[in-house]
């Protein structure tokens, strides 16, 4: 059993041609005996994003703070506080902040995935 406070978990910072302003936390993981799923919290910073990429798993969002977007198969979402994403394997996708504020959401994979 694992219970724990995301400010306590020290973030992986992303910053590079591919990804902007973005900081991830693996909250529980395969460190912690998690058998079938990673948790992460991602916060991204005003005019941040992710890379565009495709993977073989699917993968859940909610958004937990902020506003952005996010791309599935070339067309923009909106996203806000509340809203949940289901992102199903090899689609393509992306997410960004439209704000300025800070974009926070969680996001789940399953197990074997780089947690990171």
């Amino acid at each position: 059993m694992k219970v724990v406070n995301y400010k306590d978990v020290l973030p992986v910072v992303m910053c590079n041609e591919t990804v902007k302003n973005v900081a991830g936390r693996v909250m529980i993981g395969k460190q912690d005996g998690a058998k079938n799923f990673c948790m992460r919290v991602f916060e991204m910073g005003k005019n941040g994003y992710t890379p565009r990429h495709t993977h073989d798993w699917e993968h859940e969002v909610f958004v937990h703070t902020g506003t952005g977007e996010v791309l599935i198969e070339d067309h923009w979402h909106p996203l806000s506080e509340g809203s949940a994403i289901f992102i199903p394997a090899n689609i393509e996708h992306q997410f960004k902040n439209t704000s300025d504020k800070t974009f926070t959401f969680v996001c789940l994979i399953p197990s074997g995935a780089p947690e990171l």
